[in-house]
């Protein structure tokens, strides 16, 4: 990149190289040499503004404010980052799909529908759970094999049923749209507190559904254009002309959104830490520096540094995906 390429656009430079020091902070959090531990406090020196000893201060409880913040770096490259790449995965597999099938040109072998059955009495916990489940996936595969030879036998059409995959995605993704996010955050993670992988899979399910529509939206788009209606004429599968062809095409306004799906799971993230639900109660990170400045308000250094931290995250994750 040249220095003219820069000058034309600092912000977003700018952004860029904000995100890497989070990004790096978070990824060598481990190897950073800090003074003090983010949870250990320091009893001589509790609600302490900012000095040699403790660069950015200390909060109520004695715990170094800056420790505080690599610590906070670190939950967002461990949690946030997997999360919003996760759900965008699962999004667009799950958007792309239904946008390209449907509702009735996926079809399934009639033994199919024993897994669904078999995972809704393994979730609902119904009586004699491991055996029934077992029972009804052995009962479907047993079909599925006796029929499939019969039908090779006698070279009839196997029968099958069209799954209704657009309808499913779209009742999902409206059942967990109906409330807002947070609201839906707080209900699932309200109880016992989270471990980090409980607390992503929460995420993930909270934010699949918006790349999944859009990406959904995209499909429809992309499947009757006529660089996939030549790969149907040269004979090609439906799902090789989905993977290989119709995905990628229908995946490209995901660059934008990405951005904004971190910093909304950033937010939402941070929103649970402040309010100090599904945290165990040593937990540190932004969230958590900005609600001990409850407890003593005149502490004002112990919400500046991950306040503005938030802030420039959030910004820069802004002028990234309206850069793009």
């Amino acid at each position: 990149m040249t220095p003219a390429g820069l000058l034309k656009r600092p912000g977003y430079w700018l952004a860029l190289c904000w995100l890497g020091i989070v990004a790096a902070t978070g990824l060598l959090s481990s190897w950073l040499r800090l003074p003090y531990l983010s949870t250990a406090p320091d009893l001589l020196h509790m609600a302490a503004p900012p000095s040699a000893l403790h660069y950015f201060g200390t909060d109520v409880l004695g715990r170094d404010v800056l420790a505080g913040l690599v610590t906070g770096a670190q939950r967002l490259v461990k949690l946030s980052l997997p999360a919003v790449a996760l759900a965008t995965a699962f999004g667009a597999v799950a958007g792309g799909a239904a946008g390209f099938w449907g509702n009735t040109r996926l079809r399934l072998p009639l033994g199919a529908l024993g897994l669904p059955a078999a995972l809704a009495w393994w979730l609902l916990q119904l009586p004699g759970c491991v055996y029934f489940t077992v029972s009804i996936l052995s009962i479907s595969g047993l079909y599925e094999l006796i029929t499939s030879r019969r039908q090779q036998a006698l070279q009839i059409r196997p029968l099958t049923f069209a799954l209704p995959l657009d309808s499913l995605l779209l009742g999902i993704a409206t059942l967990l749209g109906a409330l807002p996010r947070l609201v839906l955050l707080i209900a699932l993670a309200a109880g016992p507190p989270l471990t980090l992988v409980q607390l992503l899979a929460l995420l993930v399910l909270i934010a699949w559904p918006e790349p999944a529509r859009m990406v959904r939206a995209e499909m429809l788009r992309v499947r009757v254009q006529p660089f996939i209606e030549a790969a149907w004429a040269s004979g090609l599968g439906p799902g090789r002309i989905w993977w290989r062809h119709a995905l990628p095409a229908a995946c490209q306004p995901l660059r934008t959104l990405a951005p904004l799906s971190l910093a909304g799971l950033i937010g939402l993230e941070t929103a649970l830490a402040f309010l100090g639900i599904g945290q165990a109660p040593n937990a540190v990170g932004w969230g958590t520096l900005l609600a001990t400045v409850r407890q003593d308000p005149s502490a004002w250094w112990v919400a500046l540094a991950p306040g503005v931290a938030l802030l420039a995250t959030l910004l820069a994750l802004q002028k990234v995906a309206a850069s793009k």
